[in-house]
């Protein structure tokens, strides 16, 4: 599985990936950077990645009476501008879990969720069903969301798939999300950061979890994986072994 060096340029375009990325080239021979947005962008097809933003997660929550943040979906909103901006991206692509309960789809969410989309107007973008898309049901239709079952091919003449569960696909490279990975990076006064990351390996890349209030599990990814650690302003290749 190749792995290229990471890089510090800023231009968004396709010589000059974003800064702080790092690319990797699967076999199909396209090139993908993992982005510190906790995104994958692909240059060729300028198409961005995003996984799990659980829009109304939190409004959710504290419909059940939990006490849990406010602003969770202006942070997911400006982070996604982040993603835009650093690309250039024609195309944005969500790997499932764009929203996270029917519960939390309330007027208030849309309320944020059409004006941005309406800045965006001549952004593609495009929803892979997830399983809480599944139970949640579809955005509404102003959001003007292309939606799609898994596994979805953005291009026909490129085998990589987008997908919301991982699972290998023989002669493809599945894109997908679900797994919200971390890791631990351990630091020399014993101190330690547990960081969102990507994995990659059987022919899949794995995204972080892309929304602001998501669980995490360290344990998602088979130990024989490279990951790669989502640090601020910089993805980081981090050998097998660490938890």
């Amino acid at each position: 599985m190749p792995v290229t060096a990471d890089t510090d340029t800023t231009t968004p375009s396709l010589a000059s990936p974003p800064a702080g990325a790092h690319a990797i080239t699967p076999p199909c021979g396209t090139v993908l950077w993992l982005l510190p947005q906790r995104a994958v962008w692909w240059p060729a097809a300028r198409m961005a990645f995003v996984a799990d933003v659980h829009f109304g997660k939190a409004a959710t929550f504290r419909r059940a009476g939990q006490p849990v943040p406010h602003g969770t979906t202006a942070d997911n909103l400006a982070r996604l501008d982040a993603v835009l901006a650093v690309t250039g991206a024609e195309h944005l692509v969500f790997l499932g879990d764009f929203l996270h309960a029917r519960s939390g789809a309330a007027d208030a969410l849309w309320q944020q969720l059409l004006p941005w989309r309406e800045r965006h107007a001549q952004l593609q973008m495009t929803l892979v069903r997830g399983n809480h898309d599944l139970h949640a049901g579809d955005p509404p239709t102003p959001l003007a969301l292309a939606i799609v079952n898994e596994p979805w091919l953005p291009h026909a003449d490129t085998p990589l798939l987008a997908c919301h569960h991982p699972h290998a696909v023989v002669g493809h490279t599945v894109l997908a999300g679900h797994l919200h990975p971390t890791l631990r990076l351990n630091g020399p006064g014993r101190d330690s950061l547990r960081a969102p990351c990507f994995g990659w390996g059987e022919g899949q890349l794995i995204l972080p979890a892309f929304g602001a209030f998501t669980g995490t599990s360290p344990t998602a990814l088979p130990g024989s994986w490279v990951r790669f650690a989502v640090t601020p302003g910089r993805v980081v290749a981090v050998p097998a072994g660490f938890s």
